[in-house]
């Protein structure tokens, strides 16, 4: 009886020490990982987050600027539809380019 217990406890200790080396090697690969991981994020630009401002001005000021680009889109488009030629539809495009900043001087006082 004492040699059938021992060779059960021998078995037992073997896979007892199997699975010790099949969790140490799983527990080396994931440290590799982790490592290697680390290496890489330590190289890597952190994300900066850009919040945006939520003021009544700031508001204010992103929705005229959305105005301005619907504006500058629907002209674009009416230019598009209605003229035929290159040069034409060019022109209105350089001219769009140039007035913009002019009408936004001139219709959204953003002195104050």
């Amino acid at each position: 009886m004492s040699k059938e217990r021992a060779r059960r406890r021998a078995e037992r200790e073997a896979e007892q020490a199997r699975q010790a080396a099949v969790r140490a090697e799983r527990e080396a690969r994931m440290a590799r990982r982790r490592e290697l991981r680390n290496r890489l994020v330590a190289v890597l630009p952190r994300p900066v987050r850009v919040a945006r401002q939520g003021g009544l001005i700031a508001r204010r000021q992103r929705a005229q600027n959305a105005v301005v680009a619907v504006l500058f889109v629907l002209v674009q488009v009416v230019a598009w539809l209605l003229l035929s030629g290159w040069a034409a539809r060019l022109g209105v495009l350089v001219l769009s380019l140039l007035l913009v900043p002019m009408l936004i001087t001139v219709v959204f006082d953003r002195r104050s």
